[in-house]
């Protein structure tokens, strides 16, 4: 496949998904004939789809398991909001959602030939966050599809909110905090030290490193969320959600 047709086939498929969101009406899955073959493929569409919403306002990283590589995917700045936001319109149609910690940067950290160490990133976080991030996508069920499409529609990102700031964040044992997911009162998930990355501070240092090719470094002002640890839990049109992490804090949405 030359440049311009393996092109051509990443606007395509950016363009299908694109329009199943917008319009609210999910498709299967990606044709065969477009579907990504490789993570590569799927970043190049995840940077398309993220070009039509405006400017990065983050990105969300995370690792199936403890060994496994992160992978991550841009967050449209547009869809970032404070805790206690409602959300509203048919483009909320999916409703999933994840717990998670999130860090605000601070200071930019540019690309460069040495490798950011864990304290020069640390040093860079000026705040750290309860967040929930909001689970949406083109694809009529994302799990049922096949990866590399749900793996390129955004990685079925589609929303980031983010409670208060919690101060003495370095004092949090990651791995003994406790986190509950409520939705209309009823608690869903309750879990401790979930968070599917194993060491969820590894993914920093991975983001600024290995992924500052693609994200053009870390920027100030950016959110960085490091995956979930609740799993996928779905709500409801009109649902309230609540999210308590047992020391990082709370957040909240509504789905109108």
């Amino acid at each position: 496949m030359t440049i311009g047709s393996l092109e051509a086939k990443h606007i395509e498929a950016a363009d299908l998904l694109l329009n199943a969101r917008r319009t609210a009406t999910p498709i299967a899955d990606l044709p065969v004939e477009l579907q990504p073959t490789s993570l590569e493929e799927a970043y190049l569409i995840q940077d398309k789809i993220a070009e039509a919403y405006g400017t990065i306002g983050g990105w969300k990283v995370g690792a199936p398991t403890p060994e496994a590589t992160p992978i991550f995917a841009p967050m449209p700045h547009a869809w970032i909001a404070a805790s206690g936001t409602t959300l509203s319109g048919i483009t909320s149609r999916y409703r999933g959602l994840e717990a998670e910690i999130a860090f605000l940067i601070g200071h930019d950290l540019p690309p460069r030939a040495t490798p950011y160490t864990m304290e020069e990133i640390v040093a860079a976080i000026a705040s750290c966050h309860p967040a929930i991030e909001v689970i949406e996508s083109g694809l009529a069920d994302p799990v049922a599809a096949t990866r590399m499409s749900m793996l390129a529609d955004l990685q079925m990102h589609g929303g980031f909110l983010y409670g208060p700031a919690f101060a003495d964040w370095q004092s949090i044992d990651f791995a003994t905090e406790t986190v509950s997911l409520a939705v209309d009162g009823v608690v869903r998930i309750e879990r401790t030290g979930s968070n599917t990355s194993g060491n969820l501070m590894r993914l920093l240092p991975f983001l600024a490193n290995e992924g500052a090719a693609r994200t053009g470094g870390l920027k100030r002002g950016q959110w960085i969320t490091t995956g979930s640890w609740t799993g996928l839990v779905q709500a409801m049109s009109g649902s309230d959600v609540n999210v308590h992490f047992g020391t990082a804090g709370r957040v909240e949405l509504l789905f109108a």
